[in-house]
């Protein structure tokens, strides 16, 4: 599969890596320029370049950039992607630490991914915002294993939460289905669910038990 990664940090680096590690045909890209990237692509074989490429021909496109940089995303940045695309969100509000003040989320009760979605005119999936970054080269079990850990996956698109289900079933974890992107509260920065190492049932139950009030630390 081609996959396209916008964003070189802690996540976006190591799903380059396993990804790539997989078979996957992977184009990455950051903030800095395709020539910082060198040594990550002479480690995984994927190839280097600017956010406005990196969707070319993508079946899925991974956008794990700070929120507040999305908008200045390239406006015809899926132009080139392959026919059903799916874009996987693993953006997280950090108004006090990183991304500032954020009216829509604030004020007007969006999710983190619905505000995402509407910046990037296209649905997204959201997966992997409250997965620890070292978990992803760590943590990967065999279907079935008894340390197998669980990822939420929320998504309005239900074809494309499948697709990325199944990538994430490769990846070598199970998925829950954690409903669509107004849902997807459950799974934002300081819900039980939010960096939690569990198995399927562990995972269930913390969506389950997530408050809708968005605690103090994650409110500008």
């Amino acid at each position: 599969m081609k996959i396209g990664i916008i964003g070189a940090g802690n996540i976006g680096g190591n799903l380059t890596r396993r990804l790539t590690a997989l078979g996957h045909v992977v184009s990455v890209a950051n903030s800095r320029g395709p020539e910082t990237l060198t040594a990550l692509a002479e480690e995984t074989g994927a190839t280097p370049v600017i956010a406005a490429e990196a969707a070319r021909g993508a079946e899925i496109v991974v956008v794990t950039i700070p929120l507040r940089r999305v908008p200045g995303l390239p406006s015809d940045l899926f132009d080139g992607a392959a026919e059903g695309f799916a874009v996987i969100d693993t953006g997280n509000y950090y108004p006090k630490e990183r991304d500032g003040r954020i009216a829509a989320i604030e004020d007007d009760g969006l999710t983190e991914s619905r505000w995402t979605e509407q910046n990037l005119g296209h649905p997204v999936v959201k997966a992997f915002n409250g997965t620890l970054a070292q978990d992803i080269l760590a943590m990967p079990r065999p279907a079935g294993h008894p340390e197998r850990i669980a990822l939420p996956v929320a998504s309005d698109d239900e074809t494309a939460k499948a697709r990325v289900r199944a990538l994430i079933d490769e990846l070598g974890f199970d998925t829950v289905d954690a409903g669509g992107i107004d849902d997807s509260w459950r799974q934002q920065p300081g819900s039980p669910v939010y960096g939690l190492r569990a198995d399927v049932a562990g995972v269930t139950k913390a969506l389950a038990d997530a408050s809708p009030e968005r605690k103090s630390d994650f409110r500008a």
